[in-house]
């Protein structure tokens, strides 16, 4: 089966590698909030609208960002173990949503990250 392109998928695309290109570390890990953000966002709202295709493309895009962010940590102490419990609790919450869906866990999750991205940045909600 041919993968579904959207205009919404290239666009997100070509504007993520054009962020990924002039980001400091500190704006990457932001960027892997964003789109972890993002990608738990859709697949809540695919699986209320029953696209299990959408679902499932949204959860491996949350797994990918979750990847990102495992690769990026470095260093010993405590916020490098919080950092690195975070992100396996995550994952596991995650891929235990590809076989069971779990609309209030994902929600849940989102609304951390969301609440760690504003502490980080001082803004506003995204997406």
């Amino acid at each position: 089966m041919l993968a579904r392109n959207t205009p919404q998928d290239a666009y997100r695309r070509v504007e993520l590698d054009a962020r990924i290109g002039g980001s400091d570390p500190r704006q990457l890990v932001s960027l892997c909030y964003e789109q972890l953000i993002g990608a738990l966002g859709t697949a809540l709202h695919a699986a209320e609208a029953g696209d299990n295709q959408r679902k499932s493309e949204s959860l491996t895009r949350a797994l990918s960002s979750l990847t990102a962010l495992q690769l990026g940590i470095s260093g010993e102490g405590e916020i490098t173990w919080a950092l690195r419990h975070l992100y396996e609790a995550t994952r596991k919450s995650v891929l235990d949503s590809v076989l069971a869906f779990d609309a209030g866990a994902i929600a849940t999750i989102r609304q951390d990250y969301i609440d760690i991205l504003r502490a980080m940045t001082g803004t506003a909600t995204p997406h």
